[in-house]
């Protein structure tokens, strides 16, 4: 039976390594998840920050197209492997191309790269709704389409935009079945160790590009039975990881302020059951409903997630606003290593020397 403590241990330390160079850290993860909003900074940034030696801010897009990474879907959309995105095409999709999709899909294959503006001038600039409710243009929608089906890929992004080049063509050999365990197995590695139940879940998820495949139950059963997952309960909650994982080491005392969508605390059920309390992530609620912040960053301290941090660099300067659950720690490192922290926040960002609010 596991405790809760060695569980936050092996959480943190699993993710958490020692960070090394961008291609080593993305061989260890093999995903990492994407957001665009800047508060203070992409969440692809500050999740590797913690992960990657003298990281700074824009430093994926800087060097995405020497990494031998590509952008696709897996249980979020993000950066991945190419080996996790192989495992991802072909998806089973019957629906025909449009017409649209069709005359896209011809531009970006006699160009060696293609912005999506350059579109208008060939195909017009009509607007669809799109899936927030809002509106996009119908060349990017297609762009999109043709990305989700291994059509096209991303050849690099520029000031954030999505620069398109076609893809090679997706064949595999491999069965349904072996590549949906694969998968399942790149997912454990990045949130493990994690609910068996989450895990079932986002396999579920995989398993609609590849409907052949057996249940994402009896997937995981497999995995479990021959010795790829490992298996244990905490409080009646079933944990998946990867068999071949080390055994935890000790937790720094250190300050770490997190990415919302950082594995460490991406899923939100074993955050509160390792924890104590609700971690939300607040930007698409209304203001006066906000209990935390628009943006705010998880606060780990030694192997607690003890409160959280909202920064802003509105003014040119680092402005960090800090609350904690259940009170500021009394230890007298404390003050010093969050202060590290802020210290490290504001070289990733490149700005000015930073105000600390305490909250």
């Amino acid at each position: 039976m596991l405790r809760r403590r060695d569980l936050c241990a092996h959480a943190i330390t699993r993710t958490l390594f020692e960070p090394t160079s961008l291609p080593q850290a993305f061989a260890r993860l093999g995903f990492v998840q994407a957001d665009p909003i800047r508060a203070p900074a992409r969440a692809q940034d500050l999740i590797l920050r913690q992960r990657v030696v003298g990281y700074r801010a824009g430093g994926l897009e800087r060097a995405y197209a020497s990494l031998g990474i590509e952008e696709d879907y897996v249980y979020a959309y993000g950066f991945v492997t190419r080996s996790v995105w192989q495992l991802l095409h072909p998806r089973a999709i019957a629906a025909r191309l449009p017409a649209l999709d069709k005359k896209v899909l011809a531009l970006v294959q006699v160009a060696a790269a293609i912005h999506p503006r350059e579109l208008d001038a060939h195909l017009g600039r009509k607007r669809v709704v799109n899936a927030w409710g809002g509106y996009s243009q119908a060349t990017k929608r297609a762009l999109e389409r043709l990305h989700h089906r291994g059509l096209v890929r991303i050849a690099r992004r520029e000031s954030g935009v999505r620069v398109y080049a076609s893809a090679p063509a997706m064949v595999t050999t491999e069965s349904a079945d072996a590549r949906l365990q694969q998968l399942a197995m790149a997912v454990a590695n990045v949130l493990a160790p994690v609910p068996e139940s989450s895990l079932q879940s986002l396999t579920a998820r995989m398993r609609r590009w590849m409907p052949r495949a057996k249940p994402a139950k009896t997937q995981l059963a497999t995995l479990v039975r021959d010795g790829l997952l490992q298996r244990d309960v905490l409080d009646g909650v079933p944990y998946l990881w990867p068999s071949d994982d080390p055994e935890p080491t000790d937790v720094p005392r250190r300050v770490r302020l997190l990415a919302p969508f950082d594995p460490l605390v991406w899923d939100r059920a074993r955050f509160e059951q390792l924890w104590g309390w609700p971690y939300r992530f607040e930007a698409y609620t209304p203001v006066a409903k906000r209990v935390r912040g628009y943006y705010a960053l998880p606060m780990l301290w030694r192997d607690q997630v003890i409160g959280w941090a909202n920064a802003s660099t509105a003014t040119g300067q680092l402005e960090v606003d800090v609350g904690f659950v259940a009170g500021r720690p009394k230890e007298r490192d404390f003050k010093a290593e969050l202060e590290a922290e802020i210290a490290r926040l504001r070289d990733f960002l490149i700005v000015q020397e930073p105000r600390t609010l305490a909250g």
